[in-house]
């Protein structure tokens, strides 16, 4: 018969890990993440408050900061200067984290960067720390982005496994407002700042009642771990709308992606980062992209609406696939 640890235990039963602290024993949860705009870092607080009120749980929640540090807002050609790298996972050289010697869960936040994790999160997944810290572990991944996660998380997935993890469950928010907003909403948050509504746009980000609902995730996880549901094969967060795949953009990205891994390659063979050379493809490539933003993308949905009734089941299957391993 299995045992379980209840809250604030001062005597674990034989044959599982607890970390000690303060003389009783807890399960010890990583929280550790990158954000420029403060937004994830805030979905990630949120989700924490609900661990919290779990008095056996104990949260170290750390921001992985790269040596040289990207700037936000960003500036125009500093910003498509990540495209190539990101695309290609190269990560960038990452500081230390200052963590501790063993953790019963890992919960994971990064941001989409160019249909790719975040450059400085593939960096430090790249290191040797990572590579000791993940080992074995239990792992939830936590994505805050525009609208298109998928290869994202699919990338994400590769270099989880390649640390020898084990995903449990995936939680991604998305931006509010329709697809077609987020292609003006989006890029002026991240070049200005400035997300706030104007004409007939709304707010850029995630809706605020979204990131408040996060606790629920948090209280959860703290139910799933006080039954040591963690060293099972999971997923812990299931039924509670963790993610909501959207079917009718399954294609697009896939199309965006392979475009993207063939315009990454041009403007990495033009020079290195914010060289003369990188910029002036890069400029060929904005012209190229705010074309097909304005003519394309619209025919594009057009299509979709009038295929989506002949491939109703094949999308179905796909939205299955990438819901998983947490589902709605």
């Amino acid at each position: 018969m299995k045992i379980l640890l209840r809250q604030g235990s001062i005597c674990p039963p034989p044959g599982l890990s607890y970390n000690m602290v303060d003389g009783r024993y807890v399960k010890k949860i990583l929280v550790i993440y990158y954000s420029q705009s403060g937004q994830l870092k805030r979905i990630l607080s949120r989700m924490v408050q609900g661990l919290e009120e779990n008095s056996g749980v104990q949260c170290d929640i750390r921001a992985i900061s790269p040596v040289e540090s990207y700037p936000y807002p960003w500036t125009f050609y500093r910003f498509f200067n990540v495209f190539p790298e990101a695309v290609s996972l190269d990560g960038c050289p990452v500081r230390p984290v200052d963590l501790a010697d063993n953790y019963d869960l890992i919960v994971l936040g990064y941001t989409i960067w160019f249909l790719s994790p975040a450059i400085p999160v593939t960096g430090f997944l790249q290191t040797k720390q990572a590579a000791l810290l993940f080992k074995g572990k239990p792992v939830i991944t936590v994505i805050g982005c525009r609208d298109m996660w998928l290869i994202g998380q699919e990338k994400m997935k590769t270099l989880l496994a390649d640390l020898g993890a084990r995903l449990l469950d995936n939680v991604a928010l998305t931006d509010q407002g329709r697809s077609l907003y987020t292609f003006v909403t989006t890029p002026r948050w991240l070049l200005t700042g400035k997300k706030d509504s104007f004409w007939f746009f709304p707010k850029a980000g995630v809706a605020e009642e979204e990131i408040k609902k996060m606790d629920r995730f948090g209280k959860r996880l703290a139910e799933a771990l006080d039954r040591d549901e963690e060293q099972g094969d999971g997923p812990l967060l299931s039924g509670l709308g963790a993610v909501n795949v959207n079917g009718k953009l399954i294609a697009t990205e896939r199309i965006a992606h392979r475009s993207f891994l063939i315009w990454s390659k041009l403007i990495k063979t033009a020079g290195s980062p914010c060289s003369p050379g990188r910029n002036v493809v890069i400029t060929i490539y904005t012209v190229f992209l705010l074309t097909l933003v304005l003519t394309v993308v619209p025919m594009n949905m057009i299509i979709r609406r009038l295929v989506y009734p002949l491939c109703k089941k094949s999308i179905a299957g796909a939205v299955s696939y990438y819901e998983q391993p947490s589902g709605r």
